[in-house]
């Protein structure tokens, strides 16, 4: 089941036990296992992380693979300057009619536009959530696609276009 540009899909971001966020998203383009939409920032109000502010007005470009246990999503604010990338470690996404459903893993990687490096987040949450334990083979997937996006951010993403 592929869409077509255009297409108004609601993208589910599920933890272990929980939906997370729920946002509305337009298909951007859907070919050969790769998924690209964009949706404003999902959250009612700003959320200051301290190494980047999302608000109202920015813009997400989201980044799905069938295949891969990560997503990419560009971050530009209401201007269209690009902010950075953050990335979900999460398993393959699930796609129902008009839904593309992901289960975040906790893991994160945050890589700023103007340079610098990379920040790994939430590593303490993973460990905490009892996935080793539960999935020893889900949790190894988890760091090898940590590891797969610190070597795609390395060049800034070039690779997806």
């Amino acid at each position: 089941m592929d869409w077509a540009p255009g297409d108004r899909i609601e993208v589910r971001l599920l933890k272990v036990d929980r939906e997370k966020l729920r946002y509305a998203a337009d298909v951007v383009s859907d070919v050969d296992g790769h998924l690209v939409v964009r949706a404003p920032w999902a959250g009612t109000v700003a959320r200051d992380f301290g190494f980047v502010r999302f608000e109202h007005g920015d813009v997400f470009t989201e980044h799905y693979w069938r295949d891969r246990w990560y997503s990419v999503k560009e971050v530009r604010d209401a201007s269209g300057a690009m902010k950075g990338w953050y990335c979900d470690v999460a398993r393959p996404p699930v796609r129902h009619a008009g839904v593309v459903e992901v289960e975040d893993l906790d893991l994160d990687l945050w890589v700023p536009a103007g340079g610098g490096a990379a920040l790994r987040l939430d590593e303490d949450e993973f460990l905490d959530s009892g996935l080793t334990e539960r999935d020893p083979a889900a949790a190894a997937r988890a760091w090898e696609a940590l590891a797969e996006l610190e070597r795609l951010a390395a060049d800034r993403f070039a690779a997806l276009g």
